[in-house]
This record gives structure tokens, sequence and C-alpha cells, in this order.
């Protein structure tokens, strides 16, 4: 599942079944970095909160045209 958090900006992906993870991931990081690439000016940041829910977000953090991956602490 990917639920829009804050429109274009953030999304959250939690999956039941880990054969799922990498496609939801890869879906949410692209849907990310349309907005990113609007603006120009941010990168993109996945947060793993637990083994199976994530966080893909638009940040000004990462420099543009990367992204980036931490685990939450």
């Amino acid at each position: 599942m990917i639920r829009t958090v804050e429109d274009g900006l953030s999304y959250l992906v939690k999956v039941h079944d880990a054969s799922a993870l990498d496609d939801y991931l890869n879906s949410a990081v692209d849907l990310a970095r349309q907005h990113a690439a609007v603006t120009g000016l941010c990168g993109i940041l996945v947060t793993r909160h637990a083994y199976d829910t994530y966080t893909v977000a638009v940040s000004e953090t990462v420099p543009f045209g990367e992204t980036r991956e931490r685990q939450d602490p």
C-alpha cells in the first residue's frame, strides 16, 4: 500500500508481503521524484520505520538528483 501523506511530498509505504516491497518503494520514489524535478532543489529520502513500514519524502536535506536511505532511530 502507498498512501500519500503530503500531496507529492511524502508517501507512506506499508507492505504485508516482502516480495512486494521493492515495487512499492520504487513506485513511491518515482512519485516523489516527479515533484522534486519540478522544484529542482530537493532530493528523495527513504526512511525505514519498521520491517514493513517506510516513508518516501522529498527532502531539502538531500541534494537534487540523489536518493538517500536512513533507518528511523
